[in-house]
């Protein structure tokens, strides 16, 4: 490397400049004078042969554009000016037209079709210095994009030089979707790779460009709730996943501020926030409760539903329509001091609920014949249930299954308990079967039982195995922890086939 330079003060043409040489090996370096040399600084660098390609016009090109096409300096090469696009996070933004954000947002991903759907510009000199613009896309990502796990696609800048083109460190993995710049003066521009992984600057920046980002967004659901409906259905999954992730509640909490749920309270297809929630809560209510469902349909009909509304006909429950919902709330637990609660677990964790049978009610079975049938219900379901006990809690469902922590039963199925034996699974979900003593069917039930007590070869029996099995495979499918599809239809065809032949 040969670096000439004389001061542009020098105004003797008869000046000498100075000559500064290194070849790289020990940090050695020779200085001397250098006559014919123009005021200002030379570089002259000595390549390899091996990184001839750096001597190619579009090799320096490209990257010039990509580390300097903003700084205030112009670069020419070969005559030609490279850095002519103006850096338009350094301007003040109400100067800044649509037009001008919609170009430098194509710029940045390569796209001429896409506009931003979001603008957010932020700036404080206090206690960072920190010039940020993000863009949302207006496109929707596909299932290839959200589950790929790249760096997000926000530049680092310092003095308007780029430091890193992507880093996963600048902002969260779940904020990925984002496009941008973050600029700021208080980053050395020598800042490596290794550096960035473990720097208190890069996460105090993290965390204040999040929270603002946040704010942004709460602001932007307050003044525009159809477009921020519009942004949540497109990458509400991308908020959840930063939910369940964050480590720290009160980041939990701003992101679950944004999410929305359809409710009890709510005609089909109007949303509701956690806020909003609250702000109805009844006087000495604690709890924030939720139902997790495929569908509104299901849910309204769900037997979880129909109990607690029958101790409670003024609750108000949330709709959970996605598998991950659940896992989202279980995660976040608590939204400010309130505990959320599915209300499976609210009807498992209700102790007041007995075994007995009201002796006042008509059309119910007796104390003595509830006994009997739950005895029975025991023996012949075995290790699949914790226990059978009959319940007050119903009114038009013949029955279901309580299960302590039902949200993460679900997911521990699904995940760890897979490919276990079916004993092991019943064994940690531990189910107990709740029967309805008022419903025909259960009634039904137990007068078969009760008629084929001494004969066990009988068809009666038979059939009353059936039923209970139907009984319990619905109960389990209802609660989202069945999992034997083709044992279902099995049974079921089994049972089909007992009750025809019952009519004949």
């Amino acid at each position: 490397v040969d670096v000439y330079s004389r001061s542009h003060r020098d105004t003797n043409p008869q000046e000498v400049g100075s000559h500064w040489s290194s070849s790289g090996l020990n940090g050695e370096y020779e200085i001397g004078d250098a006559e014919n040399v123009n005021p200002g600084t030379k570089i002259v660098l000595q390549l390899k042969d091996s990184a001839s390609e750096f001597s190619k016009e579009d090799v320096l090109e490209r990257i010039l554009r990509k580390y300097s096409n903003f700084v205030s300096t112009p670069i020419y090469l070969n005559g030609r000016r490279i850095n002519v696009i103006e850096p338009v996070w350094t301007k003040n933004q109400s100067e800044v037209s649509d037009e001008e954000h919609n170009s430098f947002y194509q710029y940045l991903c390569g796209n001429k079709y896409d506009s931003p759907r979001y603008t957010f510009a932020y700036k404080t000199d206090a206690p960072i210095n920190l010039r940020v613009l993000l863009y949302v896309p207006n496109w929707k990502p596909s299932i290839f994009d959200m589950a790929r796990d790249s760096d997000n696609g926000v530049a680092l800048y310092s003095r308007k030089v780029m430091i890193m083109n992507r880093t996963e460190v600048l902002l969260p993995k779940w904020l990925r979707f984002l496009r941008g710049v973050v600029d700021s003066e208080d980053i050395p521009l020598n800042l490596s790779r290794e550096l960035l992984q473990d720097n208190s600057l890069i996460r105090r920046i993290n965390r204040l460009v999040t929270v603002r980002f946040l704010k942004f967004l709460s602001q932007q659901a307050s003044r525009e709730t159809e477009k921020f409906i519009s942004f949540l259905d497109d990458y509400g999954v991308y908020l959840k996943e930063g939910l369940v992730i964050e480590g720290d509640q009160e980041l939990r909490e701003e992101i679950a501020k944004l999410l929305r749920w359809e409710s009890t309270a709510l005609p089909p297809g109007q949303t509701t926030c956690l806020d909003e929630y609250a702000n109805r809560m009844h006087s000495g209510q604690r709890n924030i409760y939720f139902l997790s469902s495929p569908n509104r349909q299901l849910a309204e009909s769900s037997p979880y539903l129909e109990a607690v509304r029958k101790k409670d006909p003024d609750i108000e429950v949330l709709f959970l329509y996605e598998p991950y919902d659940e896992l989202v709330l279980m995660q976040l637990s608590q939204y400010d001091k309130k505990t959320l609660t599915s209300i499976e677990s609210m009807i498992a964790d209700d102790m007041a609920n007995t075994d007995s049978v009201g002796s006042e009610r008509q059309n119910c079975l007796k104390q003595d014949e509830a006994s009997e049938l739950v005895e029975w219900a025991e023996k012949v379901l075995g290790s699949k249930v914790k226990k059978v006990k009959v319940t007050q809690r119903l009114s038009t469902h013949p029955c279901f299954v309580s299960v302590r922590e039902a949200g993460a039963m679900r997911h521990f199925l699904r995940t760890s308990l897979a490919d276990r034996p079916a004993e092991e699974r019943y064994r940690v979900i531990e189910p107990i079967l709740e029967l309805n003593p008022e419903h025909e069917l259960v009634r039904y039930l137990y007068n078969l039982v009760h008629a084929s007590k001494d004969s066990e070869q009988s068809g009666d029996y038979s059939l009353a195995i059936s039923i209970l099995n139907h009984f319990y495979d619905t109960a389990m499918a209802q609660a989202g922890l069945l999992d034997d599809v083709r044992g279902l239809a099995s049974r079921t065809t089994d049972l089909v086939e007992k009750l025809v032949g019952k009519t004949k």
